[in-house]
């Protein structure tokens, strides 16, 4: 009896090893055909044009037009960058872009939390209404409001100034990052403002003080969205500013493309220090990013 449960174990050893790598191989192969390969594609395709432009930007001008491509320059080369930044203003304009996205990203934040914790919070008539009207501001195409605001402007005498660009950019970010911070606000238990409330906190302190540091990571979210689409905005800046000392980076890297020819170098260059900001960012936030995005901002 001994020796047969001995085989019989022995045998359910030998069945169970076996097995176990061929479950495991066969789960690991559908994933790396439906997951992984995917992905890997699509980091190719977004990394090629990225490490080539990096390349490019410290490359000479005969290095770039030579028909022997290469991602290694030779000779390795600075010049462009200091030419980009010195000869072409780009230090002008990488300070125009910074003060009008985070002045627009300040004001689009501020209005979209007070904006959201009043939807969120408050029933009132027309209510459903407000929020599709609300949401088709944004199925309206930029180019509609261009002539129509530039007149405007014409009138106010801003046009060619900061103050053009950041208002455009709150009018048409501001509802959408609304309705971002509600579903925040949504999450949060209305008994934490009437708990607030009970110890003698006004709204403006249940808003800023309390709301706002539960939902912190909603509001990194929100911020970051409404900062890249400042930053990399090119249509209605190009619109509104005619002088180049006011010009954003989209704008300078736009005028580096001449007529008859292009320093490929210097707008290589150009781009890599556009790039420098958004890379900074996403990666200091990229914690509260996620959480924002996949938890809906609820702590505690």
């Amino acid at each position: 009896m001994n020796s047969i449960s001995r085989a019989t174990s022995n045998e359910t050893i030998i069945e169970i090893q076996g097995y176990k790598p061929a479950s495991k191989f066969k789960k690991i192969v559908p994933n790396i055909i439906i997951f992984y390969l995917p992905l890997t594609a699509v980091l190719i395709f977004v990394l090629l044009p990225f490490l080539w432009a990096l390349s490019t930007s410290f490359k000479t001008q005969p290095d770039i037009l030579n028909t022997a491509a290469s991602f290694i320059p030779h000779p390795f080369t600075f010049e462009n960058y200091h030419s980009v930044w010195s000869v072409n203003k780009f230090s002008v304009f990488f300070k125009n872009s910074i003060f009008i996205s985070l002045a627009s990203t300040i004001f689009i934040l501020i209005l979209s939390v007070a904006n959201g914790y009043a939807i969120s919070r408050y029933q009132f008539r027309g209510k459903s209404s407000f929020l599709v009207v609300l949401l088709s501001t944004q199925m309206m195409p930029v180019m509609l409001f261009i002539i129509p605001l530039f007149l405007v402007f014409k009138s106010l005498g801003l046009i060619n100034t900061p103050l053009a660009i950041i208002i455009f950019y709150i009018v048409t970010q501001v509802p959408f990052n609304t309705l971002l911070m509600k579903g925040f606000i949504d999450a949060i238990p209305k008994e934490i403002d009437e708990a607030a409330m009970v110890d003698g906190a006004g709204r403006f302190r249940v808003i800023f003080g309390i709301i706002m540091r539960i939902i912190l990571p909603g509001i990194v979210a929100t911020s970051s969205f409404a900062f890249i689409g400042c930053w990399n905005e090119f249509l209605v800046a190009f619109s509104f500013i005619t002088s180049d000392q006011n010009f954003t980076i989209p704008i300078g890297l736009k005028f580096m493309i001449g007529e008859y020819s292009v320093d490929y170098g210097s707008l290589a260059a150009g781009s890599m220090i556009g790039l420098i900001p958004p890379i900074l960012m996403f990666a200091y936030i990229q914690k509260y990013l996620v959480d924002g995005l996949g938890s809906g901002s609820v702590k505690g």
